[in-house]
């Protein structure tokens, strides 16, 4: 004991005063980490709205190339669709020339060719009630319209133009002119857009 105070109780105060000031620079230290990490940042309406902007425009621009691709699918599968009407056709009807296109002299001269059975086949695709006939395939185009268009009516007369397009790009590859009952099927389908537009109450 030295002046009347033991050595543990000198050590115990003075752990005492040590933690006390350890304790007050850990306050201390913990405000200043407060004040840091709070940092008030002025908001900027302006790049919110640019923000904003520039992501409708990239929606807008996703949503229009969805539109133009299922245009461009609708009227290339009308391409597709009429050129196979008119290879049926051909194949029921091989003596039945159009015109002098390379495509009719390819089948006149011989290199298209068909047996009996399948000559057969191919007229009762084109029958009338037959696949291939005007009636089922006008039908067909008109729903792969409708699906094209996602059940949207406002988009009747874009379907319509692609439609115009594939009859259009067929045409060419016959060499300008239709097989008749693939002109049928043209007049056919359009008739059934124009109902499609009357049901929908957009018809003029």
């Amino acid at each position: 004991m030295v002046n009347g105070v033991s050595g543990s109780t000198y050590t115990t105060a003075a752990a005492s005063t040590t933690s006390a000031n350890t304790k007050a620079a850990e306050s201390t230290v913990a405000a200043k980490n407060d004040d840091t990490a709070v940092v008030y940042e002025k908001s900027s309406a302006g790049s919110s709205t640019r923000k904003s902007g520039k992501a409708n425009r990239e929606v807008m621009a996703k949503l229009q190339a969805a539109s133009d691709a299922r245009l461009a699918s609708l009227k290339s599968l009308v391409e597709k669709v009429i050129t196979k009407q008119g290879q049926t056709y051909a194949a029921a009807n091989p003596s039945d020339l159009l015109n002098d296109s390379s495509f009719w002299n390819a089948i006149r001269t011989g290199n298209f060719k068909v047996d009996a059975a399948t000559a057969a086949q191919a007229k009762a695709d084109i029958a009338e009630d037959g696949y291939w006939g005007v009636n089922q395939t006008s039908d067909r185009l008109v729903e792969f319209a409708k699906a094209a268009a996602g059940g949207d009516s406002e988009k009747i007369e874009k379907m319509r133009k692609a439609i115009q397009k594939g009859f259009d790009a067929a045409k060419k590859l016959w060499g300008g002119e239709l097989p008749g009952i693939s002109q049928q099927t043209y007049d056919a389908t359009m008739k059934k857009m124009d109902e499609w537009a009357k049901e929908a109450g957009i018809a003029e």
